[in-house]
C-alpha cells in the first residue's frame, strides 16, 4: 500500500474518530490534517506546511466581510430591530389562521436576511415569539420547530456569510454578487413552503385567527421598520450595481446598523464594548474553522482526492441527475455531524468540479449546497440552530424532534426543487447579467 493511500486513510479515520469522541470540529480537522501530513514528511515539512496553509487560507480580502457582517448582526440583535420587524410581519399576516406562526417565519426571513446569521435570527426572534405563541395556544415545541427551520432562510437570502465562504472555496468561479442575488428566490421559496405546512397544521388543529390589522396600522409598522429593511437594499443593491464590493458593503452595514440602533435608542455607546467583544469571539471561532478547513482542502488537492472522487462518480454514473442526488444525500449526512462552514470549505473542492464537468453552474451548485447544509443545522447531533432554538424556547431537543420532522421534509422537498430546476436559482443572476 502506497504512502499516499495510507495518508488518505489516516486523514479520514482520525477525523471521524475525533468527531466521535466529541472533539470540536475545528480541532478535529486540524489534528487529522497534521497527522496525515506527518506521513508525508519525506515530501514536505508537515508542521510548516499546515501553518502556512492555515495562514494563507484566510489571506483573502473577501473574508474581511465576515467580521463586519457578524458585528452588524450583533448590533441589530440588540438594537431593537427584531421587535420592529416582528411588529411589521405581524401586521401583515397575524389575521390568518395560525397567524403568529407565519409571523415567526416572516420575521425570521427578514431578520436573518438583514443580520446574515441563522443563530442570531433564532435567538432574537425565538426569544420574543415563543412566549407570544404559547399565550395564543401554540405548543412550545411546535413554536421552536417553526423558529429553528425558518431561521435558516437568512443563510440563503443575502447578505450571507456562508455564501462569501463558498465564493472563496469555489476558487472565484462563483462571484459573491451572483450568489447574493441568486439566493433570493430559493430563500423566499423555502419560507413560503414552511408557511404552507403551517397553514395545513393550523387548519387541522384549529389554531385561532389573530386580529386583522387595518391598513393604516400596517403603514405605521412599515414606517417603523422601513430603515431596517432599507439596509437590504443598500447592501445588496450596492453590490449588484457595482457601487461597492461585498467587503465594503459589510463595513457600510456596520456603520448603518450602529447609527440606526443609536437613533432608536435601544442601545447606547456604553453597550458597544460588549457588542465588539461578542462579535470578536464569534469571528474568532469562524476564522479558526476556516483556517483548519482550508488546510484540509489543500491536503485534498495535494493527494488528488477531488480527482479520484470525480473520476469514480463519472465512471459509475452517467446521469448528472443521479450524481446530483448522490451528492445531496452525502451532504445531508455530512450536515448532521459537521458545521456548515467547514463542510462548505472541505466539500466544495471535491464536488464542485464534478458538477461543473456535467454542465452545472457554480452559482447554482453553491445555493444547492448551502440549502442542503442548512438542513443539517436543524438536525442532531451537531445542529447548532436546533440547540439554540430549543434553548431559547426552554424545551428539550427530544421534545422538538417530533414536530420538527415534517418541517425537515418540507425543506428537503424545496432542496429537490432548487436542485433540479436551475431557473429558480439562476433567473435573477441572468436577469442582472451576473
Amino acid at each position: 500500500m502506497s504512502i499516499e493511500v495510507v495518508s488518505i486513510i489516516v486523514l479520514f479515520v482520525s477525523f471521524f474518530a475525533l468527531l466521535m469522541i466529541k472533539v470540536p470540529v475545528a480541532y478535529s480537522i486540524g489534528i487529522a490534517t497534521t497527522l496525515s501530513l506527518l506521513l508525508n514528511i519525506d515530501r514536505l515539512p508537515a508542521l510548516t506546511t499546515i501553518a502556512q496553509r492555515m495562514t494563507t487560507g484566510i489571506d483573502s480580502f473577501a473574508l474581511l466581510a465576515i467580521p463586519f457582517f457578524v458585528l452588524a448582526g450583533e448590533i441589530m440583535k440588540r438594537g431593537g430591530i427584531a421587535n420592529r420587524l416582528i411588529d411589521f410581519a405581524k401586521s401583515l399576516v397575524a389575521g390568518l389562521p395560525g397567524g403568529l406562526a407565519y409571523v415567526n417565519v416572516l420575521a425570521a426571513m427578514l431578520f436573518g436576511a438583514i443580520s446574515g446569521s441563522a443563530i442570531a435570527a433564532t435567538s432574537a426572534i425565538g426569544s420574543i415569539m415563543t412566549d407570544r405563541m404559547e399565550e395564543e395556544g401554540y405548543p412550545r415545541a411546535f413554536s421552536a420547530s417553526v423558529n429553528i427551520t425558518s431561521s435558516t432562510t437568512g443563510l440563503i437570502i443575502p447578505p450571507s456569510n456562508i455564501l462569501i465562504v463558498y465564493a472563496l472555496a469555489s476558487g472565484g468561479t462563483a462571484s459573491v454578487a451572483a450568489l447574493f442575488i441568486a439566493g433570493y428566490l430559493p430563500g423566499i421559496l423555502l419560507g413560503l413552503a414552511l408557511m404552507s405546512y403551517i397553514a395545513l397544521v393550523a387548519y387541522k388543529k384549529g389554531f385561532a385567527k389573530g386580529v386583522k390589522t387595518p391598513m393604516i396600522e400596517i403603514w405605521i409598522y412599515f414606517r417603523k421598520a422601513f430603515f431596517s429593511l432599507l439596509l437590504l437594499i443598500i447592501v445588496v443593491g450596492g453590490i449588484v450595481v457595482g457601487i461597492f464590493t461585498a467587503t465594503e458593503a459589510s463595513a457600510i452595514a456596520v456603520l448603518y446598523a450602529a447609527v440606526l440602533a443609536l437613533i432608536y435608542g435601544d442601545i447606547g455607546t456604553k453597550d458597544f464594548p460588549n457588542i465588539l467583544l461578542m462579535s470578536a469571539k464569534t469571528t474568532a471561532v469562524v476564522m479558526f474553522l476556516i483556517c483548519t478547513s482550508m488546510a484540509m482542502s489543500w491536503l485534498f488537492s495535494f493527494e488528488s482526492i477531488p480527482e479520484l472522487i470525480s473520476g469514480f462518480l463519472l465512471d459509475q454514473f452517467s446521469n448528472k441527475f443521479v450524481i446530483l442526488l448522490i451528492i445531496n444525500v452525502v451532504l445531508l449526512i455530512v450536515g448532521t455531524f459537521m458545521d456548515i462552514t467547514p463542510a462548505v470549505l472541505i466539500f466544495t473542492p471535491i464536488f464542485l468540479p464534478v458538477m461543473t464537468s456535467l454542465g452545472m453552474d457554480p452559482v447554482h451548485f453553491g445555493i444547492v449546497m448551502v440549502l442542503n447544509l442548512c438542513i443539517g443545522l436543524c438536525t442532531p447531533p451537531v445542529g447548532t440552530v436546533l440547540f439554540v432554538g430549543s434553548g431559547v424556547a426552554k424545551v428539550s431537543v427530544t421534545e422538538v424532534i417530533k414536530p420538527l420532522l415534517p418541517f425537515l421534509v418540507v425543506m428537503i422537498l424545496v432542496l429537490l426543487l432548487v436542485s433540479y430546476i436551475p431557473e429558480i436559482t439562476l433567473f435573477l443572476p441572468n436577469l442582472f447579467n451576473l
